[in-house]
């Protein structure tokens, strides 16, 4: 038995262009592309204002684990877009 809540995990169908960026951005990364895909994600918040996702946001419940909830200095930005 496990001790963790497993929470399931919404997972969207991506059209064909997004699924051949992604396989494509994968391969220049040595990934797999779901690890490539976990990446951008992390990185969001060095492109995306993350003050505009945080109002408009409609979980307030775990804001403190939320990639949004950190903001970035420019250091940290670019440090995160160079790691791409």
């Amino acid at each position: 038995m496990k001790n963790t809540i497993e929470r399931r995990v919404y997972t969207p169908k991506f059209s064909a262009v997004s699924s051949a960026a992604i396989r494509r951005l994968a391969w220049s990364m040595g990934k797999h592309m779901t690890k490539a895909v976990d990446q951008l994600i992390l990185a969001l918040p060095a492109i995306i204002d993350p003050s505009k996702v945080c109002l408009a946001c409609k979980d307030k419940s775990d804001c403190k684990t939320c990639i949004f909830g950190h903001h970035l200095t420019a250091e940290e930005k670019t440090a995160i877009l160079a790691a791409l």
